[in-house]
């Protein structure tokens, strides 16, 4: 393959906020490696533009539009003068406008303030949910580690109350990936098949770990398990695809793909598609 095949598996499905939320998988198919690209972000001083500082939303490079930047507006200024008890609705409406225009910094920091001034299982869920939307995205590494570790904080809060919050715990897990304790993320995903031996979740996350380190008949166990449950499922059958590329079994890597390439409308996994097609000839 002459270039990367860029992976991105965003909101794929949405379960209990960000199920399919994963950081970027770029799947060097030349050089059989596989890395991740995560960060975290604080609040920004400006969300209309791709940022040159740390404080700002970097993940994106679009800017807000007159109309976009006129709602925020409108909603910073209910939120400032709003009085404490009606602060944490004007939070949570921030943190949702600035996740629907992609913003997931911004997002993240208004989730924070909502859990701050209401300290529930459910609000510290959606924290954990935008604190890992705004890690899935980012790539600058400090900022991984912060966001990471804000991702951290507000699950475990949540999963200390609520053990059975599986899907926050595999997201969880995958926080663990890059720091000094990736077994901890491993041993995570595998309390969630402990309890739900077919969550989707865990089963994407473990496949995706088994792609990052070239453990590629794994991989194709996993994703399978996941496509025999979910047929529906085109990112586990597209992540299927390329993994039984690298494991060298064409012809069924054909069939796969042929399958995604007509239910799946990610153009950047149709590109990827089309990448793959040409190596298999």
């Amino acid at each position: 393959m002459k270039r990367s095949i860029i992976l991105v598996c965003v909101s794929a499905v949405a379960l209990v906020g960000t199920l399919y939320s994963l950081p970027k998988v770029v799947v060097n198919t030349k050089n059989q490696k596989v890395s991740t690209e995560q960060s975290a972000a604080q609040e920004p001083a400006s969300e209309g533009h791709l940022a040159e500082t740390p404080n700002k939303d970097d993940h994106s490079s679009q800017a807000l539009t007159p109309e976009q930047q006129q709602k925020i507006e409108a909603l910073r200024t209910s939120y400032n003068q709003a009085s404490p008890a009606d602060r944490i609705t004007a939070a949570a409406g921030l943190s949702d406008a600035f996740s629907q225009y992609q913003k997931f910094d911004s997002a993240a920091y208004y989730a924070e303030q909502a859990a701050l001034l209401s300290p529930t299982v459910e609000s510290w869920l959606r924290a954990g949910d935008r604190y890992y939307e705004a890690f899935g995205f980012a790539v600058d590494e400090s900022k991984a580690k912060r966001m990471g570790e804000k991702t951290r904080e507000y699950y475990q809060k949540a999963l200390d109350k609520n053990p059975e919050l599986l899907a926050a715990k595999a997201n969880l897990a995958m926080t663990y990936v890059n720091t000094a304790s990736p077994m901890q993320g491993i041993m995570l995903l595998r309390e969630v098949l402990d309890a739900d031996p077919t969550n989707e979740l865990a089963l994407f996350n473990l496949g995706i770990l088994s792609m990052r380190s070239n453990q590629y008949a794994k991989a194709v166990e996993r994703f399978q398990q996941i496509v025999r449950n979910n047929p529906s499922n085109t990112k586990a059958q597209f992540y299927l695809g390329v993994s039984l590329v690298e494991v060298g079994r064409d012809d069924e890597a054909r069939k796969v793909l042929a399958e995604v390439k007509k239910k799946e409308t990610d153009p950047v996994i149709q590109q990827a598609i089309g990448e793959l097609e040409q190596r298999l000839k």
